[in-house]
């Protein structure tokens, strides 16, 4: 497991300049806020329902066998009703594309997005990849097939109806 500061190439786009880096905001966070790139003179504004891609102003550069995470940020959720859509949304190490975020807005009101306001967090983490191996049989846990509620089901396809 990597240990320590990881270093982590930024590159600040044009409608991102002027605006903070992604930041820890306290000793034990495990996210780096992300910040919008809206234009200084417009707004967001996401109806209830809706939802709307919206910039960062920024791409990185992961090293090779690490992974970012795009993940909601519990404030927004709590007060205004809006999460991140595909939440974690997943930025893989060879991607070097702008970070935009997916945000929805499942609340009662009309949701107003302006220049430098934290709208996510950025999870860094290593990446384990798995060689896949077709089997006939699993070995027998406790817990078995139950799942989704252990109705008794067998399959996501009987829990279904």
């Amino acid at each position: 497991m990597y240990e320590g500061e990881l270093k982590v190439a930024v590159r600040v786009l044009p409608h991102g300049t002027g605006l903070t880096l992604p930041a820890y905001q306290s000793a034990g966070a495990a996210g780096l806020d992300l910040i919008a790139a809206v234009p200084a003179e417009s707004k967001i504004v996401i109806e209830p329902g809706a939802r709307h891609l919206v910039p960062t102003g920024l791409a990185i550069q992961l090293p090779e066998g690490f992974e970012a995470q795009v993940r909601p940020r519990s404030g927004l959720a709590n007060t205004h009703g809006v999460t991140v859509l595909n939440a974690p949304g997943t930025i893989d190490a060879d991607y070097r594309g702008e970070i935009c975020v997916l945000l929805i807005n499942l609340g009662s009101e009309p949701f107003e997005l302006t220049r430098g306001a934290r709208i996510a967090q950025l999870i860094i983490a290593p990446v384990t990849r798995a060689s896949l191996t077709v089997v006939k049989d699993l070995n027998g846990t406790g817990r078995g097939i139950n799942g989704f509620g252990s109705t008794g089901a067998t399959s996501c396809l009987e829990k279904d109806g």
